[in-house]
């Protein structure tokens, strides 16, 4: 089903790896970053939140290649990384200069929002040890060959954090294509990040280049636009509120633009407020057609980051275990609901609460 190859899991080491850069996320809670006085840490990042994901939630075996400066900061993220239970064995840790001239790790500011005030986040990754890895600093063939892995995902945020980081990202796809890993991408466009290195155009001339080697693409209306090139008439950019029918429209451009791609899917998205949103699911594969999820009218949210990349991860189970293209756009939507009940990037669903809410149940009292 869904046209995807996948390996089997005997004789491989991991269901997923991912590749991106892991931050320390200071969260003031329920205040802003302009005025608070202290702050929860957590770890986070587009790429890691779904193996974190695939793992705490689905029970899979994954593992995040990355890169941290080797200084009490760098072991505090991989220290969050361990209770996460993602494997840290492929993390490099790049010697530290007392400073941070060469070499730093990311930040990442998060406040929530509420009501009509948006969620706002503030990064302060220049120069990070993520951004500098090389793309020959991972045996690639070692890790999809003789180690092992079914599935690759990596995504736009990681693709825009410096000059060099979409050659370790061909790098790896290649790799991973060669010894038959299925390759997903979220294209999770982010202004910030492309402002100072080209903006819009590089980062449509980035990603446009690295979806040729992608079986699985994520992404929403303003991804597919700014980093595929699909322009849209009537899209509110701001609110991303592409109705259903429009964006399967696109989809079928995209399926048509980029006949490597197997499966297609988003998250929809209608933002009445800050903490009250319409949430839905749709996904594609050349061997099913279209599946849409159960619509959620005004969903009331906690925390809104890291919906969409447990959205992939429930998604990635689904397509993993074989259980269909319909269970699997459900798994991913029910997921990312969940996960943005509670705070912080990472969900701390349990498969059997992504199940029941797939399956209908509803937010009665569990006694």
């Amino acid at each position: 089903m869904t046209g995807l190859t996948i390996r089997p899991a005997a004789g491989t080491r991991y269901d997923l790896v991912a590749l991106g850069e892991v931050m320390l996320r200071l969260d003031p809670g329920e205040g802003r970053i302009r005025n608070s006085r202290s702050f929860a840490a957590w770890e986070g990042g587009g790429e890691y939140n779904v193996a974190r994901g695939l793992r705490r939630c689905f029970g899979q075996r994954t593992a995040i290649v990355t890169a941290l400066a080797d200084n009490d900061i760098g072991w505090l993220i991989e220290d969050l990384m361990l209770a996460g239970g993602v494997d840290t064995s492929l993390v490099q840790f790049v010697p530290y200069d007392g400073v941070g001239r060469t070499v730093r790790n990311g930040l990442n500011f998060t406040e929530r929002g509420f009501g009509v005030r948006g969620a706002r986040g503030i990064s302060d990754r220049g120069h990070t040890a993520a951004g500098q890895l090389a793309a020959g600093a991972v045996d690639w063939d070692h890790l999809f060959g003789s180690l092992g892995a079914r599935w690759f995902h990596t995504g736009g945020i990681y693709a825009g954090l410096s000059e060099t980081t979409p050659d370790v990202i061909a790098a790896a796809m290649t790799a991973a294509r060669r010894h038959g890993t299925v390759v997903s991408y979220d294209l999770n466009y982010r202004p910030s990040l492309w402002r100072a290195i080209g903006g819009a155009r590089r980062a449509r001339e980035v990603n446009q280049r690295l979806a040729q080697q992608v079986d699985v693409i994520l992404g929403n209306e303003e991804d597919f636009t700014v980093c595929l090139g699909l322009e849209v008439s009537g899209t509110d950019e701001g609110l991303r509120t592409l109705p259903a029918e429009e964006f399967k429209s696109m989809i079928e451009r995209a399926a048509a633009a980029y006949p490597n791609f197997q499966v297609i899917a988003t998250t929809l998205r209608g933002v009445k407020t800050a903490t009250v949103n319409d949430w839905s699911a749709i996904a594609w594969s050349r061997a099913d057609g279209f599946a849409e999820s159960a619509r959620r009218s005004g969903m009331e949210i906690l925390d809104r980051v890291g919906g969409g990349d447990s959205f992939a991860a429930g998604l990635i189970f689904g397509l993993l275990s074989d259980l269909g293209l319909d269970t699997a756009v459900e798994y991913g939507a029910a997921h990312g609901a969940l996960a943005m009940t509670t705070p912080g990037d990472a969900s701390t669903a349990r498969r059997e609460e992504v199940e029941n809410l797939a399956a209908g149940a509803g937010a009665r009292a569990d006694r």
